[in-house]
Protein backbone atom coordinates (compact mmCIF):
# COMPACT_ATOMS: atom_id res chain seq x y z
CA UNK A 1 0.00 0.00 0.00
CA UNK A 2 0.86 3.56 -0.56
CA UNK A 3 2.48 5.48 2.13
CA UNK A 4 -0.26 8.33 1.36
CA UNK A 5 -2.12 5.48 3.24
CA UNK A 6 -0.74 4.93 6.99
CA UNK A 7 -2.88 2.30 7.94
CA UNK A 8 -4.49 2.33 11.95
CA UNK A 9 -4.34 -0.14 14.23
CA UNK A 10 -6.22 -2.39 12.46
CA UNK A 11 -3.49 -3.48 10.03
CA UNK A 12 -2.90 -3.86 6.53
CA UNK A 13 -3.78 -7.93 6.08
CA UNK A 14 -6.93 -7.09 7.80
CA UNK A 15 -7.98 -4.02 6.02
CA UNK A 16 -6.67 -6.04 2.44
CA UNK A 17 -9.28 -8.67 3.67
CA UNK A 18 -11.73 -6.88 4.24
CA UNK A 19 -11.66 -4.94 0.69
CA UNK A 20 -10.93 -7.91 -1.09
CA UNK A 21 -14.55 -9.28 0.98
CA UNK A 22 -16.67 -6.23 -0.20
CA UNK A 23 -15.23 -6.10 -3.73
CA UNK A 24 -15.98 -10.17 -4.03
CA UNK A 25 -19.31 -9.98 -2.38
CA UNK A 26 -20.61 -6.66 -4.24
CA UNK A 27 -18.32 -5.15 -7.31
CA UNK A 28 -20.79 -2.42 -7.12
CA UNK A 29 -20.26 -1.34 -3.69
CA UNK A 30 -18.88 2.20 -3.24
CA UNK A 31 -15.57 2.03 -1.71
CA UNK A 32 -12.77 4.41 -1.57
CA UNK A 33 -9.15 2.89 -0.44
CA UNK A 34 -5.99 1.97 -1.49
CA UNK A 35 -7.44 -0.33 -3.72
CA UNK A 36 -9.52 1.76 -5.10
CA UNK A 37 -8.46 3.14 -9.08
CA UNK A 38 -8.51 6.90 -8.19
CA UNK A 39 -5.60 9.29 -7.83
CA UNK A 40 -3.97 8.41 -4.48
CA UNK A 41 -4.19 12.24 -3.73
CA UNK A 42 -7.71 12.61 -4.32
CA UNK A 43 -8.23 9.26 -2.43
CA UNK A 44 -6.14 10.89 0.21
CA UNK A 45 -8.37 14.07 0.54
CA UNK A 46 -11.51 11.94 0.49
CA UNK A 47 -10.62 9.79 3.23
CA UNK A 48 -9.56 12.64 4.96
CA UNK A 49 -13.00 14.27 4.19
CA UNK A 50 -15.32 11.81 5.30
CA UNK A 51 -12.73 10.88 8.65
CA UNK A 52 -13.86 14.41 10.39
CA UNK A 53 -16.82 16.30 11.69
CA UNK A 54 -16.69 19.50 13.52
CA UNK A 55 -14.43 19.06 16.13
CA UNK A 56 -12.45 22.08 15.47
CA UNK A 57 -14.87 24.18 17.36
CA UNK A 58 -13.00 22.39 20.65
CA UNK A 59 -8.87 23.28 20.59
CA UNK A 60 -8.68 20.27 23.20
CA UNK A 61 -10.08 18.34 20.72
CA UNK A 62 -8.08 19.10 17.75
CA UNK A 63 -4.84 18.08 18.72
CA UNK A 64 -6.15 14.31 19.47
CA UNK A 65 -8.16 14.31 16.53
CA UNK A 66 -6.16 15.47 13.47
CA UNK A 67 -5.44 12.62 11.75
CA UNK A 68 -7.29 10.04 12.33
CA UNK A 69 -8.70 8.64 9.55
CA UNK A 70 -10.30 5.80 7.92
CA UNK A 71 -8.62 3.15 5.65
CA UNK A 72 -11.86 2.71 3.77
CA UNK A 73 -15.18 4.09 3.24
CA UNK A 74 -17.98 2.82 2.31
CA UNK A 75 -21.26 4.43 0.89
CA UNK A 76 -23.95 2.59 1.47
CA UNK A 77 -27.10 2.98 -0.65
CA UNK A 78 -29.37 0.00 0.39
CA UNK A 79 -29.82 -2.10 3.48
CA UNK A 80 -27.74 -5.29 2.03
CA UNK A 81 -24.79 -2.99 1.62
CA UNK A 82 -24.99 -2.43 5.44
CA UNK A 83 -25.77 -5.92 6.39
CA UNK A 84 -22.14 -6.61 3.92
CA UNK A 85 -20.09 -4.42 5.37
CA UNK A 86 -20.92 -5.44 9.23
CA UNK A 87 -20.30 -8.65 8.50
CA UNK A 88 -16.98 -8.08 7.01
CA UNK A 89 -15.97 -5.89 9.14
CA UNK A 90 -17.01 -8.23 12.38
CA UNK A 91 -15.11 -11.59 10.67
CA UNK A 92 -11.91 -9.53 9.94
CA UNK A 93 -11.97 -7.69 13.20
CA UNK A 94 -12.21 -4.22 11.65
CA UNK A 95 -13.43 -0.86 13.49
CA UNK A 96 -16.86 0.37 11.60
CA UNK A 97 -17.44 4.34 12.44
CA UNK A 98 -20.88 5.39 11.23
CA UNK A 99 -21.37 8.87 9.36
CA UNK A 100 -23.83 11.08 8.43
CA UNK A 101 -24.08 14.08 6.99
CA UNK A 102 -20.32 15.01 9.74
CA UNK A 103 -22.40 18.17 11.56
CA UNK A 104 -21.23 17.15 14.58
CA UNK A 105 -18.70 19.06 16.87
CA UNK A 106 -17.48 16.42 19.36
CA UNK A 107 -15.88 13.82 17.09
CA UNK A 108 -18.41 11.32 16.90
CA UNK A 109 -18.13 10.41 13.18
CA UNK A 110 -14.41 10.58 13.64
CA UNK A 111 -12.50 6.94 13.12
CA UNK A 112 -10.29 6.58 16.75
CA UNK A 113 -8.70 3.41 15.37
CA UNK A 114 -8.94 3.58 11.16
CA UNK A 115 -11.14 0.86 9.83
CA UNK A 116 -14.22 1.68 7.78
CA UNK A 117 -16.18 4.51 8.03
CA UNK A 118 -19.50 3.89 6.96
CA UNK A 119 -21.31 6.73 5.14
CA UNK A 120 -25.22 5.92 5.37
CA UNK A 121 -26.33 9.31 3.40
CA UNK A 122 -27.23 7.04 0.89
CA UNK A 123 -30.07 5.34 2.92
CA UNK A 124 -32.66 8.39 2.78
CA UNK A 125 -35.96 7.09 2.13
CA UNK A 126 -38.90 8.17 3.92
CA UNK A 127 -40.62 4.85 3.96
CA UNK A 128 -44.13 4.96 6.24
CA UNK A 129 -45.94 8.21 7.45
CA UNK A 130 -49.18 7.41 9.24
CA UNK A 131 -51.32 9.90 9.08
CA UNK A 132 -53.63 9.42 12.06
CA UNK A 133 -51.13 9.29 14.20
CA UNK A 134 -48.13 11.25 12.68
CA UNK A 135 -45.43 8.61 13.01
CA UNK A 136 -43.01 8.58 10.71
CA UNK A 137 -40.75 5.90 9.91
CA UNK A 138 -37.58 6.94 7.96
CA UNK A 139 -33.95 6.42 6.73
CA UNK A 140 -31.04 7.63 8.97
CA UNK A 141 -29.65 8.95 5.66
CA UNK A 142 -32.66 11.22 4.90
CA UNK A 143 -31.42 15.43 6.15
CA UNK A 144 -34.04 16.84 8.17
CA UNK A 145 -34.91 19.55 5.83
CA UNK A 146 -35.47 16.78 3.21
CA UNK A 147 -37.64 14.55 5.62
CA UNK A 148 -39.86 18.45 6.56
CA UNK A 149 -40.32 18.75 2.68
CA UNK A 150 -41.64 15.59 2.24
CA UNK A 151 -43.82 16.15 5.58
CA UNK A 152 -45.12 19.11 4.61
CA UNK A 153 -48.08 18.31 2.17
CA UNK A 154 -49.68 16.10 4.74
CA UNK A 155 -49.47 18.96 7.36
CA UNK A 156 -46.51 17.66 9.57
CA UNK A 157 -43.27 18.77 10.43
CA UNK A 158 -40.76 17.35 12.71
CA UNK A 159 -40.68 17.83 16.70
CA UNK A 160 -36.86 19.11 17.31
CA UNK A 161 -33.97 20.23 14.60
CA UNK A 162 -30.35 21.49 15.10
CA UNK A 163 -29.51 24.62 13.67
CA UNK A 164 -27.82 22.76 11.04
CA UNK A 165 -31.37 21.71 10.11
CA UNK A 166 -30.62 22.14 6.32
CA UNK A 167 -27.67 19.59 5.98
CA UNK A 168 -27.82 17.13 9.14
CA UNK A 169 -29.55 13.94 8.73
CA UNK A 170 -31.56 12.12 10.92
CA UNK A 171 -30.01 9.32 11.61
CA UNK A 172 -26.85 11.55 12.77
CA UNK A 173 -29.18 13.78 14.66
CA UNK A 174 -30.44 11.23 16.68
CA UNK A 175 -26.95 9.11 17.07
CA UNK A 176 -25.31 12.87 17.65
CA UNK A 177 -27.22 15.25 18.69
CA UNK A 178 -29.17 16.45 21.91
CA UNK A 179 -32.04 18.99 20.89
CA UNK A 180 -32.43 22.56 19.17
CA UNK A 181 -35.29 24.55 17.50
CA UNK A 182 -38.54 22.78 19.10
CA UNK A 183 -37.18 22.52 22.65
CA UNK A 184 -38.91 24.89 24.01
CA UNK A 185 -41.84 23.26 23.39
CA UNK A 186 -40.79 19.39 23.10
CA UNK A 187 -37.35 18.99 25.81
CA UNK A 188 -34.49 17.09 24.45
CA UNK A 189 -34.14 13.89 22.02
CA UNK A 190 -33.57 11.87 25.23
CA UNK A 191 -36.78 12.81 26.56
CA UNK A 192 -39.15 9.84 26.53
CA UNK A 193 -41.51 9.63 23.41
CA UNK A 194 -39.18 11.82 21.40
CA UNK A 195 -38.08 8.04 19.82
CA UNK A 196 -40.14 5.58 19.35
CA UNK A 197 -37.99 2.89 17.74
CA UNK A 198 -35.20 1.83 15.32
CA UNK A 199 -34.45 -0.65 13.42
CA UNK A 200 -30.76 -1.79 13.99
CA UNK A 201 -28.20 -3.80 12.17
CA UNK A 202 -25.64 -5.69 14.70
CA UNK A 203 -21.74 -6.12 14.10
CA UNK A 204 -21.62 -10.01 14.18
CA UNK A 205 -19.77 -12.39 11.37
CA UNK A 206 -23.31 -13.19 10.73
CA UNK A 207 -25.44 -9.89 11.28
CA UNK A 208 -28.91 -9.61 12.56
CA UNK A 209 -32.08 -6.90 11.19
CA UNK A 210 -33.70 -6.00 14.62
CA UNK A 211 -36.74 -4.15 15.33
CA UNK A 212 -36.59 -2.10 18.57
CA UNK A 213 -39.56 -0.15 20.60
CA UNK A 214 -39.07 2.97 22.06
CA UNK A 215 -37.89 1.84 25.46
CA UNK A 216 -35.21 -0.93 23.79
CA UNK A 217 -34.43 1.79 21.78
CA UNK A 218 -33.22 4.41 24.43
CA UNK A 219 -30.31 3.37 24.94
CA UNK A 220 -29.23 3.99 21.18
CA UNK A 221 -30.20 7.39 21.27
CA UNK A 222 -26.99 9.69 21.74
CA UNK A 223 -25.00 6.95 21.44
CA UNK A 224 -22.48 8.31 18.50
CA UNK A 225 -22.96 4.99 17.13
CA UNK A 226 -21.35 3.05 19.31
CA UNK A 227 -23.80 0.54 19.77
CA UNK A 228 -25.51 -0.38 17.04
CA UNK A 229 -26.21 0.75 13.40
CA UNK A 230 -29.51 2.64 12.81
CA UNK A 231 -31.14 2.15 9.34
CA UNK A 232 -34.51 3.19 10.31
CA UNK A 233 -35.98 5.38 12.66
CA UNK A 234 -39.71 5.92 14.26
CA UNK A 235 -40.46 9.74 15.03
CA UNK A 236 -43.39 11.64 16.29
CA UNK A 237 -44.14 14.42 14.60
CA UNK A 238 -46.62 17.71 15.29
CA UNK A 239 -48.69 19.54 13.42
CA UNK A 240 -46.78 22.34 10.61
CA UNK A 241 -47.40 25.82 11.99
CA UNK A 242 -46.36 28.91 10.00
CA UNK A 243 -43.83 30.09 12.68
CA UNK A 244 -42.69 33.60 12.37
CA UNK A 245 -39.59 35.13 12.69
CA UNK A 246 -39.08 37.82 15.55
CA UNK A 247 -35.84 39.93 16.36
CA UNK A 248 -36.64 42.46 19.63
CA UNK A 249 -34.07 44.39 21.32
CA UNK A 250 -34.03 45.67 24.83
CA UNK A 251 -31.93 48.82 26.47
CA UNK A 252 -30.36 46.38 29.42
CA UNK A 253 -29.37 42.98 29.49
CA UNK A 254 -31.15 42.36 32.94
CA UNK A 255 -34.53 43.31 30.85
CA UNK A 256 -33.57 41.36 28.26
CA UNK A 257 -33.13 37.93 30.74
CA UNK A 258 -36.39 38.65 32.44
CA UNK A 259 -38.58 38.59 29.48
CA UNK A 260 -36.64 35.39 28.39
CA UNK A 261 -37.29 33.99 31.60
CA UNK A 262 -41.06 34.95 31.44
CA UNK A 263 -42.24 33.91 28.09
CA UNK A 264 -41.42 30.36 29.76
CA UNK A 265 -44.50 30.92 32.01
CA UNK A 266 -46.87 32.49 29.03
CA UNK A 267 -49.60 30.21 27.10
CA UNK A 268 -47.98 31.71 23.77
CA UNK A 269 -46.90 29.15 21.55
CA UNK A 270 -42.73 29.30 20.71
CA UNK A 271 -40.53 27.01 18.95
CA UNK A 272 -37.42 28.88 19.54
CA UNK A 273 -36.20 31.49 22.02
CA UNK A 274 -32.39 32.85 22.13
CA UNK A 275 -31.09 35.06 23.92
CA UNK A 276 -27.76 37.03 22.62
CA UNK A 277 -25.34 39.60 24.36
CA UNK A 278 -24.95 42.90 22.48
CA UNK A 279 -21.49 41.98 21.53
CA UNK A 280 -22.24 38.92 20.27
CA UNK A 281 -24.85 40.55 17.97
CA UNK A 282 -22.54 42.57 16.48
CA UNK A 283 -20.53 40.33 14.20
CA UNK A 284 -23.76 38.23 13.29
CA UNK A 285 -25.36 37.89 9.67
CA UNK A 286 -28.55 39.23 10.40
CA UNK A 287 -31.61 38.70 7.56
CA UNK A 288 -32.10 41.12 5.16
CA UNK A 289 -34.11 44.37 6.44
CA UNK A 290 -33.42 43.29 9.97
CA UNK A 291 -31.79 47.13 11.67
CA UNK A 292 -27.96 46.24 12.13
CA UNK A 293 -27.43 45.72 16.23
CA UNK A 294 -26.35 49.15 18.14
CA UNK A 295 -24.60 47.02 21.17
CA UNK A 296 -27.89 46.13 22.61
CA UNK A 297 -29.34 42.60 23.46
CA UNK A 298 -31.39 40.23 21.15
CA UNK A 299 -34.13 38.12 21.93
CA UNK A 300 -34.79 36.00 18.88
CA UNK A 301 -37.92 34.02 18.76
CA UNK A 302 -39.82 31.94 16.42
CA UNK A 303 -43.67 32.45 17.42
CA UNK A 304 -47.31 30.64 15.81
CA UNK A 305 -49.25 33.06 14.20
CA UNK A 306 -51.78 33.09 17.35
CA UNK A 307 -49.46 35.01 19.32
CA UNK A 308 -48.67 37.34 17.58
CA UNK A 309 -52.05 38.93 18.80
CA UNK A 310 -50.68 38.99 22.69
CA UNK A 311 -46.82 38.82 22.30
CA UNK A 312 -45.61 42.38 21.01
CA UNK A 313 -47.87 43.90 24.17
CA UNK A 314 -46.30 41.65 26.61
CA UNK A 315 -42.80 42.28 24.96
CA UNK A 316 -43.14 45.80 25.29
CA UNK A 317 -44.41 46.00 28.61
CA UNK A 318 -40.68 44.08 29.64
CA UNK A 319 -38.64 46.91 27.79
CA UNK A 320 -39.16 45.23 24.26
CA UNK A 321 -38.59 46.93 21.11
CA UNK A 322 -39.78 44.77 18.31
CA UNK A 323 -36.81 45.53 15.19
CA UNK A 324 -37.74 43.00 12.53
CA UNK A 325 -40.75 40.10 11.96
CA UNK A 326 -40.90 38.10 9.09
CA UNK A 327 -42.19 34.42 7.93
CA UNK A 328 -40.25 31.78 8.59
CA UNK A 329 -38.82 30.31 5.02
CA UNK A 330 -39.23 33.20 3.08
CA UNK A 331 -37.25 36.30 2.91
CA UNK A 332 -33.32 36.84 1.72
CA UNK A 333 -30.58 36.03 4.02
CA UNK A 334 -30.18 33.15 6.37
CA UNK A 335 -33.07 32.00 8.80
CA UNK A 336 -33.14 33.10 11.98
CA UNK A 337 -32.76 29.18 13.42
CA UNK A 338 -28.84 29.64 11.92
CA UNK A 339 -27.97 32.51 14.05
CA UNK A 340 -29.09 30.53 16.97
CA UNK A 341 -27.65 26.98 19.24
CA UNK A 342 -24.47 26.17 17.81
CA UNK A 343 -24.60 28.37 14.59
CA UNK A 344 -24.01 31.20 16.75
CA UNK A 345 -21.01 29.77 17.71
CA UNK A 346 -19.83 29.16 14.26
CA UNK A 347 -20.47 32.49 13.48
CA UNK A 348 -18.44 34.16 16.57
CA UNK A 349 -15.63 31.85 15.32
CA UNK A 350 -15.38 32.66 11.85
CA UNK A 351 -14.49 36.17 13.24
CA UNK A 352 -12.83 35.40 16.50
CA UNK A 353 -11.08 31.75 15.91
CA UNK A 354 -9.25 31.93 19.44
CA UNK A 355 -12.85 31.30 20.81
CA UNK A 356 -14.55 28.42 21.95
CA UNK A 357 -17.74 27.57 23.93
CA UNK A 358 -19.32 25.55 26.81
CA UNK A 359 -23.00 24.01 27.09
CA UNK A 360 -25.24 23.83 30.46
CA UNK A 361 -28.22 23.73 32.03
CA UNK A 362 -28.51 27.09 34.53
CA UNK A 363 -29.68 26.77 37.86
CA UNK A 364 -32.68 28.92 38.61
CA UNK A 365 -32.85 31.39 39.21
CA UNK A 366 -30.65 32.11 36.40
CA UNK A 367 -29.30 35.55 37.76
CA UNK A 368 -26.63 34.59 40.67
CA UNK A 369 -24.93 32.01 38.62
CA UNK A 370 -24.14 34.30 35.32
CA UNK A 371 -23.86 37.08 37.60
CA UNK A 372 -20.60 35.25 39.95
CA UNK A 373 -19.35 34.15 36.68
CA UNK A 374 -18.94 37.45 35.48
CA UNK A 375 -17.62 38.44 38.37
CA UNK A 376 -14.82 35.69 38.09
CA UNK A 377 -14.65 35.91 34.47
CA UNK A 378 -15.49 39.41 33.23
CA UNK A 379 -15.48 39.82 28.76
CA UNK A 380 -13.69 36.21 28.72
CA UNK A 381 -17.44 34.88 28.65
CA UNK A 382 -20.19 36.18 26.27
CA UNK A 383 -23.86 34.92 27.40
CA UNK A 384 -25.99 33.35 24.62
CA UNK A 385 -28.94 31.46 26.25
CA UNK A 386 -31.55 28.93 24.44
CA UNK A 387 -35.45 28.48 26.64
CA UNK A 388 -35.77 24.06 26.81
CA UNK A 389 -38.21 22.48 28.00
CA UNK A 390 -36.32 19.98 30.95
CA UNK A 391 -37.88 17.33 32.96
CA UNK A 392 -41.58 19.05 31.86
CA UNK A 393 -40.41 22.75 33.64
CA UNK A 394 -39.32 25.76 31.05
CA UNK A 395 -35.89 26.29 31.64
CA UNK A 396 -32.63 28.07 30.14
CA UNK A 397 -29.51 26.21 28.64
CA UNK A 398 -26.39 28.33 28.32
CA UNK A 399 -23.92 28.03 25.23
CA UNK A 400 -21.66 30.94 25.87
CA UNK A 401 -18.87 32.12 24.15
CA UNK A 402 -15.49 31.97 25.43
CA UNK A 403 -11.98 33.28 25.08
CA UNK A 404 -9.50 30.12 25.07
CA UNK A 405 -7.07 30.14 27.79
CA UNK A 406 -4.97 26.77 27.66
CA UNK A 407 -7.14 23.22 29.42
CA UNK A 408 -6.57 24.68 32.99
CA UNK A 409 -8.76 27.66 32.77
CA UNK A 410 -11.41 25.75 31.03
CA UNK A 411 -11.23 23.27 33.92
CA UNK A 412 -11.39 25.59 36.32
CA UNK A 413 -14.45 27.22 34.79
CA UNK A 414 -16.01 23.74 34.37
CA UNK A 415 -15.49 23.36 37.87
CA UNK A 416 -16.98 26.82 38.80
CA UNK A 417 -19.76 26.53 36.82
CA UNK A 418 -20.47 22.72 38.81
CA UNK A 419 -20.24 24.87 42.47
CA UNK A 420 -22.91 27.10 40.94
CA UNK A 421 -25.28 24.77 40.85
CA UNK A 422 -25.21 24.62 36.85
CA UNK A 423 -25.42 20.65 34.87
CA UNK A 424 -22.16 21.41 31.95
CA UNK A 425 -22.49 19.14 29.33
CA UNK A 426 -19.27 19.02 27.91
CA UNK A 427 -18.11 19.61 24.35
CA UNK A 428 -14.22 18.86 24.64
CA UNK A 429 -14.16 15.72 25.47
CA UNK A 430 -14.36 12.28 23.24
CA UNK A 431 -16.77 10.06 25.18
CA UNK A 432 -20.25 9.79 25.13
CA UNK A 433 -20.74 10.09 29.01
CA UNK A 434 -17.91 12.41 29.56
CA UNK A 435 -20.01 14.97 27.00
CA UNK A 436 -22.78 14.02 29.62
CA UNK A 437 -23.29 13.98 33.24
CA UNK A 438 -19.91 11.89 33.29
CA UNK A 439 -21.82 8.88 34.48
CA UNK A 440 -21.51 5.21 32.87
CA UNK A 441 -25.36 4.15 31.52
CA UNK A 442 -25.45 0.58 31.80
CA UNK A 443 -28.06 0.14 29.16
CA UNK A 444 -25.94 1.92 26.73
CA UNK A 445 -23.32 -0.84 27.66
CA UNK A 446 -25.23 -3.39 27.68
CA UNK A 447 -26.59 -2.64 24.26
CA UNK A 448 -23.26 -2.81 22.88
CA UNK A 449 -22.70 -6.09 24.52
CA UNK A 450 -26.11 -7.43 22.49
CA UNK A 451 -25.58 -5.35 19.35
CA UNK A 452 -21.31 -5.42 19.04
CA UNK A 453 -20.05 -7.51 21.28
CA UNK A 454 -16.57 -7.52 19.70
CA UNK A 455 -16.77 -4.16 20.26
CA UNK A 456 -15.76 -2.89 16.47
CA UNK A 457 -18.77 -0.04 16.37
CA UNK A 458 -16.27 3.42 16.89
CA UNK A 459 -14.30 2.02 19.45
CA UNK A 460 -13.19 4.81 22.14
CA UNK A 461 -16.29 7.02 22.49
CA UNK A 462 -17.88 4.59 25.07
CA UNK A 463 -16.22 5.11 28.21
CA UNK A 464 -18.43 2.49 29.77
CA UNK A 465 -17.55 -0.26 27.36
CA UNK A 466 -13.65 0.77 27.85
CA UNK A 467 -13.78 -0.05 31.54
CA UNK A 468 -15.88 -2.96 30.95
CA UNK A 469 -13.25 -4.50 28.84
CA UNK A 470 -10.11 -3.40 30.94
Amino acid sequence: MSSLFPVGPAGVAPIAALAAELAAADPSLPVLGPLAADSPHALAAELERCSRDCFDYSPVLVPLLRGRRADLVVRATRLAHVLLVAGACARNGVPLTLRGAGTGNYGQCVPLQGGVVLDLTGLKRLRELDDGSGVVEVEPGCSLAALDRQLAPRGRALRLAPSTYRSASVGGFIAGGSGGIGSIRWGFLRDPGNLLGVEVVTVEPEPRLLRLDASASQPLNHAYGTNGILTALRLPTCEAVAWQQLVVGFAHWGQALEAARGLGSTALELNALCLLEGVICRDLPWPAGCPAPEGEPRLLLLAAPAALEALPGWLRSQGGRMLWQAPQGEGRGLPLRELTWNHTTLHWRAQHPDWTYLQMLLPQPEDACLTALRRRWGDQLLWHLEAVRHQGSARLACLPLLRWQGPEALAALIEHCRELGAFVFNPHVLTVEDGGLGVIDADQVAAKAAHDPAGLLNPGKLRGWLERSG
